[in-house]
């Protein structure tokens, strides 16, 4: 196995986690990976996604690993939730949004929940975080609580008013200068459609 190979590898291992393909640009041997995992040096962590065998476990390292392999997906609802610190629902697996017609993605060795939409309802309120070196698309707490009732008959409409007790409660929303939390989940619960079913909610909890 070639000496500069491997480093190459282990360099961009040292920054998340990588995928097979991610070695095409660099001219290095796919078959590199196996020899590096059979080291010792590399993990697997499921079908053409490796990490460092070393490196440290973080909670986050499912959402890198799942943004690795669906970079157009973006993390939302009860995933998305935790991540903003918004109620106390802890998610069995990671929630993904993804485009009304893409083809579901199947992770090896990784737990994910689909939704799907498109134009503005997956769009809008779309941030970005760096989880172990990997770019990360994220729903703001806006959308994530406007999701939570889009997508009511997925996770409950128990959560959704919990996510918005939460929301009304603590917590400063991420919005453009000189919007309030209100005005930035009114947004988005218009981007996804819903404002008639939150209205009501909104109105009496504030």
């Amino acid at each position: 196995m070639s000496t500069t190979g491997a480093a190459q590898i282990l360099a961009l291992a040292a920054q998340g986690p990588i995928r097979a393909r991610d070695l095409d640009a660099t001219g290095v041997a796919r078959t590199q990976l196996r020899r590096l995992c059979q080291q010792g040096r590399l993990e697997r962590v499921s079908r053409g996604l490796y990490r460092l065998a070393d490196s440290p476990a973080t909670e986050l390292r499912s959402l890198a690993q799942v943004a690795k392999r669906v970079p157009r997906g973006t993390i939302c609802l009860l995933s998305a939730l935790q991540l903003h610190g918004i109620g106390s629902e802890v998610p069995h697996a990671v929630w993904l949004l993804i485009e009304s017609h893409a083809r579901t993605p199947r992770l090896e060795g990784l737990q994910i929940e689909i939704v799907r939409a498109s134009g503005e309802a997956r769009d809008h309120g779309v941030e970005e975080q760096v989880f172990e070196g990997v770019p990360v698309r994220v729903t703001s707490a806006a959308k994530t609580v406007a999701d939570c009732f889009r997508y009511r008959r997925h996770v409950g409409l128990d959560v959704a008013l919990d996510a918005l007790r939460g929301y009304l409660a603590d917590h400063a929303e991420k919005a453009d200068p000189g919007a309030t939390r209100i005005d930035a989940l009114i947004a988005a619960a218009k981007a996804d459609r819903v404002y008639s079913v939150v209205r009501p909610y909104l109105e009496a909890l504030t």
